[in-house]
């Protein structure tokens, strides 16, 4: 997995690009983006899908903050980023969040 940060002269904005590699991609139909920069909702940040099997989409993140997320495949998977710049344990105390910093 990758995480891709851009950060435009124009704004205090980060062009972030996630990626779910291929080897993980290619077993599921879909994947969503979810986390505190949607709200937590479940199905608002469809992922694209590539001809190669990989899953990716761009978010426009303001700077200066964190911000939790995790992947959900096929709408039951959920799976956290290895390149995130940090994980959390989740309220839940059952999993962690991965976290991306901008």
């Amino acid at each position: 997995m990758s995480i891709r940060k851009q950060y435009l002269k124009s704004k205090p904005v980060c062009k972030a690009t996630f990626r779910i590699p291929e080897e993980m991609g290619n077993s599921a139909k879909t994947a969503h983006i979810v986390g505190e920069f949607n709200n937590w909702t479940f199905f608002s940040t469809p992922m694209k899908k590539l001809k190669c099997g990989a899953f990716t989409t761009t978010l426009d993140l303001d700077t200066g903050r964190e911000y939790q997320f995790r992947y959900l495949l096929d709408k039951k998977i959920w799976e956290n980023e290895r390149d995130a710049d940090k994980s959390i344990p989740t309220p839940y105390g059952d999993s962690e969040n991965s976290v991306i910093v901008i």
